[in-house]
């Protein structure tokens, strides 16, 4: 998800303007919905809905869960709109979704900087926003609904590190303009120093699928010998990475002595089956279904002018305080391994 640089020139701004337009029409029509009809039922005051990409496994199972939690907390709901990673439609989706009359916002940032933007008009228009999976440097909102994203990278850094005793481990890293790219990355590298005898090898491909495979392709070229991968988006970079190494002929199984040791994160379906193999050992589930309900349940109670206080929550997370004025509820992130794939409470086993 690469930083997008904004023009000031007014037919670009036209285009940007005209193509969200379009999208969020294209997005009323798939529901069901005329526009017109979607105007009129925006104005009574329905919850907006942001959606960061949908070429993620991740952000499908999040989006199948909004309107099952909608219909659980009696919350309208417009259709969501997606940004197809692109930082600047964002800003101009949320601004179609203030203009419907949007009587709350939540929304998974693509950009901590520059959704700031966005924030700054809902603020303006006494609309709460919360942001769900990436946090905001600047600008106002209600809660981030957020797991503790260095926790990502420690986690992998010591499953890997015990794993690994000596040699090179790639690490695959995110976006590096969003906050989650730069928490899993630093906390990676930093974790790392304690295992001296591993060397870290690092991949910017900023949730990109095919930036990942080309990047690692050359570097799996020029170093053979990669003990360890450390992949911080399974929904992105799980298809990739696989025919890559099988492509290289260096995909083994667990247990085998050339495998390559492989920690992801996200905790979709598709990287459980993947352990289950022996393709990679372990992921972090990111709590896709928990994103979805408490994102929900924020703006609601921001909604009916509740407020919250730093501490532990009665749904088994803890708040913390960002930057003043700022909070974020740390929902909890557990690693999955062979042990634990199986089991039924992780929301990666109950997508159908």
């Amino acid at each position: 998800m690469p930083f997008v640089k904004f023009s000031t020139r007014p037919h670009a701004a036209h285009r940007l303007f005209r193509r969200s337009f379009f999208t969020l029409a294209a997005a009323a029509c798939a529901a069901g919905v005329a526009m017109s009809g979607t105007v009129q039922a925006a104005d009574a005051g329905k919850i907006g809905l942001g959606l960061p990409l949908l070429t993620s496994p991740f952000w499908q199972s999040y989006n199948n869960y909004l309107p099952k939690y909608a219909k659980e907390m009696s919350l309208d709901i417009l259709a969501p709109v997606n940004s197809n990673g692109d930082p600047a439609q964002q800003i101009t989706d949320m601004n179609n979704l203030l203009n419907l009359g949007s009587k709350g916002i939540v929304v998974g940032p693509l950009d901590s900087a520059a959704i700031s933007r966005a924030l700054d008009a809902a603020a303006a228009r006494n609309v709460p926003v919360v942001a769900v999976d990436v946090a905001p440097t600047q600008g106002k909102v209600a809660m981030v609904v957020r797991a503790d994203n260095r926790a990502y990278g420690e986690k992998a850094c010591k499953y890997i590190g015990d794993h690994v005793t000596s040699g090179k481990v790639v690490q695959i890293m995110g976006d590096l303009a969003s906050v989650n790219g730069r928490d899993r990355s630093e906390a990676f590298r930093a974790c790392m120093k304690g295992y001296p005898g591993v060397s870290v090898l690092e991949i910017p491909a900023a949730w990109k699928g095919d930036v990942a495979a080309t990047a690692l392709d050359s570097l799996l070229t020029a170093n053979p010998d990669v003990k360890g991968i450390y992949m911080q988006a399974g929904g992105v970079y799980l298809s990739p990475t696989l025919q890559t190494l099988r492509r290289k002929q260096m995909l083994f199984p667990a247990g085998d002595a050339k495998h390559v040791v492989i920690v992801s994160n996200d905790g979709i379906p598709q990287e459980f089956d993947a352990i289950r193999r022996g393709d990679i050992d372990a992921t972090v589930s990111q709590p896709a279904d928990s994103y979805a309900k408490y994102g929900l349940f924020y703006i609601k109670a921001a909604l009916a002018g509740q407020t919250f206080k730093p501490g532990p929550t009665d749904h088994g997370s803890n708040i913390i305080q960002l930057t003043p004025g700022i909070l974020e509820d740390q929902l909890p992130a557990p690693l999955v391994t062979k042990s634990n794939v199986d089991d039924k409470a992780l929301w990666g086993n109950t997508v159908k």
